[in-house]
């Protein structure tokens, strides 16, 4: 698979599974991730280790995460053969208030022939510092 092509299926999946959780629906990111997955998250103190957790988490907030508009902005995909590090700022829109996030998802090509995420790490965009 070409480097292009493996951009394309990268950025693809992430935005499927972004326009599910618009709806509050986490399964296409849930399927999406690997069973040893570790996740950052503003909103965590300490780092998520293991599929089972982000389910839990993920599960406590289906049909709740509502999202007026998410967009992607400029998507960067820097990949081997079978690794592909995804980075790109999200704005998340819900009425007039607007989220600004840096995420990074690095995903890994499974024996299976199929990319999962193995570690996602969002930031707040220019977060305030004390």
């Amino acid at each position: 698979m070409s480097k292009q092509n493996i951009s394309e299926t990268i950025i693809a999946l992430e935005k499927a599974a972004m326009q599910a959780w618009l709806n509050g629906n986490p399964s296409p990111f849930l399927a999406l991730y690997s069973k040893d997955f570790t996740y950052f998250d503003p909103s965590l103190e300490w780092r998520l280790d293991d599929w089972n957790k982000i389910e839990e988490l993920y599960e406590s907030m289906r049909g709740k995460a509502k999202i007026d508009q998410f967009e992607m902005i400029n998507p960067v995909v820097q990949s081997t053969d079978t690794m592909a590090v995804l980075t790109y700022n999200l704005h998340i829109r819900l009425g007039d208030m607007l989220w600004k996030e840096n995420c990074t998802e690095v995903y890994r090509l499974e024996d299976n022939n199929e990319w999962k995420i193995i570690h996602c790490h969002i930031s707040p965009t220019k977060p305030s510092l004390l």
